[in-house]
């Protein structure tokens, strides 16, 4: 079943929204909750836009929409396209009734109001039996969440690997920019003491040559 919602900002994984989740739920999340920051730190323009992340007994299934990444925490057998189907009420919800303002917010869970629409919706996908007949009689999959084997799954091993590689790797880009530049500043400086070294002996000649014709016609 669905465990625990929330809605980040995509462009800077802001939060903007959250299930409120008794005391019990929010202490088995814990752990959850935290690599859910870090997927929206590690959500980019170019991020899939539907994925499913596994991560020990529960499954983090998250969509991007509009400026907008939902999020849920699903036990592991529940259906991805159950999860999918959830998520697609939400963002359709969500963007009718706050996507406007998603741009312009600037602190945190401006939006927890959204709580009341999630739990209703939440409490009928919690049956995989009846969340199917609904979605079944509303005609809720649309083309994409019917076929689940175009929403891409990963781990949270594989999302922490290509993090760190990630991060490494713009390191490393900084540093070779940092170096190219010194070295671009080296051959400068070498090329003008090659220059002067070539040039300096002419220019002293014929600034001598100058003087004495000053000094013998001037």
């Amino acid at each position: 079943m669905v465990r625990s919602t929330i809605i980040a900002r995509a462009s800077d994984g802001l939060p903007l929204a959250a299930s409120v989740d008794d005391e019990q739920t929010d202490t088995d999340l814990q752990e959850h909750k935290q690599q859910c920051k870090l997927i929206f730190r590690r959500i980019t323009p170019n991020s899939e836009p539907r994925c499913s992340i596994e991560s020990g007994q529960y499954t983090l299934h998250y969509m991007i929409d509009q400026n907008a990444v939902f999020l849920t925490i699903a036990e592991k057998s529940y259906p991805r396209k159950l999860a999918f189907s959830y998520l697609d009420e939400l963002s359709k919800e969500f963007s009718t009734t706050y996507g406007s303002k998603v741009d312009t917010v600037r602190k945190p869970y401006p939006f927890l109001g959204f709580d009341t629409f999630m739990s209703k919706t939440a409490r009928l996908y919690r049956d995989t039996r009846t969340a199917t007949a609904a979605g079944s009689g509303m005609d809720r999959l649309n083309d994409d969440l019917q076929d689940v084997a175009r929403i891409m799954t990963k781990n949270m091993e594989e999302l922490l690997w290509r993090g760190d590689s990630l991060d490494k790797m713009s390191h490393l880009s900084t540093s070779l920019r940092s170096e190219s530049e010194k070295y671009r500043k080296a051959a400068r400086n070498i090329n003008l003491q090659a220059m002067l070294r070539q040039y300096a002996p002419l220019a002293a000649v014929c600034l001598l040559v100058l003087i004495l014709l000053y000094w013998r016609f001037g």
